[in-house]
């Protein structure tokens, strides 16, 4: 995580922006026109490929047809020598070329001729019809005459041209005649001639595998077709290959034809198997690059909306006044906002990567606050628990925080530190005490209020003891003026009366000054006794002069309250006053003959289900008045609400202030037959 936030960045005009948009596509439609030339060249070069593959095999196979051809040719003339070696005279050799022709279809006729040409002995094969019985031997006789003109040169086997030679049902075929000398005991014994067909040749001289969805033919050097084996269905995919038939006497072009990929094609779509493959990958390279392109584009498009969520949340972290702060699980700091930055006064820079003892940290403090980060690192502080400590800033000043964490998990849910917000209570802590002298001011204005209220009482109270001083002390000096004895006795309890009545009026102002003197707050054990004590000079000449008897009710052994002394003094002496002004002269008393104001102090009874709870000590302060309107109740709490013409209407709002800040709760009900209860509780020390 960076440091500190960047703004997002500042969008381009909207021409800027269609001018990127258009560079951008055009180098998509260049990177696809470029990658569809590189498939196509590839495919163009795989078909190349094959298709020379492909010719090359047909010319090897030609080449070995034209060698099974010659070698057939060849074994033929060994099998014509073997014949003449064991069939000396025509008979034999009659019935031996009969032989010969049945295990041999390539040839038509086998003829035995003396040195002078002339036919000794001659058989047709009978696979073939009535070869001349459309046109006579001699018509071939020129063929036959130059092979053995050739042979009788070579003294070898000689072949003659081909020559056409019809039948007598319309058809025809090419045949060629062989011409072998013979001899028997070192003499000439003629020749032997054989006349072979040229299709009957391809058919059963050469290799059917080789032929299989092929056409076999001899042709001439200008390409015209003498005899054809094989036929091919597709003509418009051809290769061919030729290769030279080279015989004694004579040379044949043997021609092959095939179509490409035999047995290969992909759906008629490539030639062959290497085309099909390149083309699929081709396709699939293609498709491959429209979903790359979908990819990056929804990729764009969601790295721009994270970059705007991303830097929205760092712009909205760098707003904050809340300092954030993360550690890793061993506590170094791996992230800090500007607000903490400028709450602590450091750099992000020096921050991060910190460890513990933290610069914020005061230096006498530094090992309690050590304690308590091994103690939240070791996980025995429950998660998002904040605690209020003290930081330092750089330039020496302390300032209150509150800090809560909680642990920092990642997209796993795997814990990887803790996250951290600080809240500086600087200003809430001014204003805290802002409010508080603000309270203070109120309470201590309701109090010389209260005071003014009671100046004629504590006037007439004051006149009482004074004037009772007075007399004691002229009677006192009347005595010791007597030139006769004095009387000690009467004396002494003068001075006795003097000293009693001067504690009196001394009690009087000193419970006056205490309530009205300003002081600070101090909760302490106080007794309830104390608090009622307290305050009992002030009631009893508010008592006095409304005539109403103050009853003070406290339970056995009632426990100590924890509290504000004179806080909680102010409420009970603004509740018994409100309480005794609620009852004026004139309003009928109780069934006793006298109006009554009672305060009551008990422990409150917890039940059953609140074992364990905090114990309370209630006050109870109830008059016997008119009692509360409904409209009254409504607004009894509001400040400076009153139903008096003198008041400022700030005693009960105060009132049940002091109490909530205690702990406790102020309320009211009626009381029977008549009147007002109000109560509150404290806390048991």
């Amino acid at each position: 995580m960076t440091q500190t936030a960047r703004l997002p960045e500042e969008r381009p005009p909207p021409g800027r922006r269609a001018a990127l948009r258009s560079r951008r596509w055009l180098l998509w439609v260049a990177l696809l026109l470029l990658v569809g030339a590189l498939l196509g060249a590839l495919m163009f070069l795989a078909a190349a490929y094959e298709e020379g593959r492909d010719q090359a095999d047909l010319e090897r196979d030609t080449e070995a047809l034209a060698s099974d051809i010659r070698s057939a040719l060849f074994r033929n003339v060994q099998t014509l020598q073997s014949l003449h070696s064991v069939a000396p005279t025509p008979d034999s050799w009659f019935a031996g070329a009969a032989e010969v022709l049945q295990r041999h279809r390539e040839m038509v006729r086998l003829e035995w001729r003396d040195p002078s040409r002339r036919l000794i002995s001659a058989r047709d094969s009978g696979y073939v019809g009535d070869l001349f019985g459309s046109m006579s031997r001699a018509q071939s006789l020129v063929q036959m005459r130059q092979a053995c003109d050739t042979a009788q040169r070579l003294s070898g086997p000689a072949f003659s041209p081909s020559y056409f030679w019809p039948m007598g049902d319309g058809t025809g075929f090419e045949l060629m005649d062989m011409c072998l000398p013979v001899a028997r005991a070192g003499q000439s014994s003629g020749f032997l001639v054989v006349t072979y067909s040229l299709p009957a040749v391809l058919a059963e001289l050469t290799d059917r595998e080789r032929l299989r969805g092929r056409s076999l033919a001899f042709a001439e050097p200008d390409g015209t077709r003498l005899a054809v084996h094989g036929t091919i269905v597709d003509q418009r995919r051809l290769q061919r290959a030729s290769s030279l038939l080279d015989l004694p006497g004579h040379t044949l072009m043997l021609r092959l034809e095939g179509p490409r990929n035999v047995g290969s094609g992909f759906l008629g779509l490539f030639p062959n198997l290497l085309s099909a493959v390149v083309g699929t990958l081709s396709l699939a390279l293609l498709a491959v690059l429209i979903l790359l392109g979908r990819d990056m584009r929804k990729r764009q498009q969601v790295e721009h909306e994270l970059a705007g969520a991303l830097a929205f949340r760092q712009a909205m972290e760098n707003s904050l006044i809340t300092g954030l702060r993360a550690r890793d699980m061993q506590g170094r700091i791996t992230y800090v906002n500007p607000a903490f930055c400028q709450m602590v006064g450091y750099p992000a820079d020096q921050l991060l990567g910190h460890d513990a003892p933290f610069p914020w940290w005061p230096t006498e403090l530094a090992e309690e606050y050590g304690q308590r980060q091994a103690v939240r690192l070791a996980g025995q502080v429950l998660p998002r628990e904040g605690y209020e400590s003290v930081f330092q800033r750089s330039d020496g000043t302390r300032f209150p925080v509150l800090v809560i964490e909680a642990p920092l998990l990642d997209a796993q849910g795997v814990q990887t530190g803790f996250m951290g917000a600080i809240l500086d209570l600087t200003e809430q802590r001014r204003v805290e005490e802002l409010n508080r002298a603000s309270q203070e001011r109120l309470q201590a204005t309701a109090r010389l209020a209260t005071v003014g209220e009671m100046a004629s009482l504590l006037s007439h109270e004051l006149n009482q003891p004074l004037a009772a001083i007075s007399s004691y002390a002229t009677g006192s000096l009347n005595l010791l003026q007597d030139p006769g004895p004095l009387p000690q006795g009467d004396i002494r309890q003068a001075m006795q009366r003097i000293a009693e009545q001067a504690d009196r009026a001394g009690r009087v102002i000193k419970s006056v000054a205490d309530f009205v003197r300003r002081r600070q707050q101090v909760r302490e054990p106080v007794g309830p006794g104390d608090l009622i004590e307290a305050i009992s000079p002030l009631l009893s000449l508010q008592a006095k002069k409304l005539n109403i008897a103050l009853q003070v009710r406290i339970a056995p052994a009632c426990p100590a309250v924890v509290c504000d002394r004179t806080m909680v003094e102010q409420v009970l002496l603004n509740l018994a006053r409100n309480g005794m002004q609620a009852m004026p002269l004139g309003e009928p008393p109780l069934a006793s003959g006298q109006r009554v104001l009672s305060i009551d102090v008990g422990p409150m009874v917890r039940p059953p289900v609140e074992a364990g709870a905090r114990d309370w000590v209630e006050f109870a302060v109830t008059d016997h008045g008119q009692g509360l309107s409904e409209e009254v109740e409504q607004k009894l709490f509001t400040p400076f609400f009153t139903t008096k013409s003198e008041g400022m209407g700030l005693g009960l709002s105060l009132c049940r202030t002091v109490i909530e800040q205690h702990g406790g709760t102020l309320a009211h009900e009626p009381a029977l037959p008549r009147g007002t209860v109000f109560r509150f509780r404290l806390p048991v020390a």
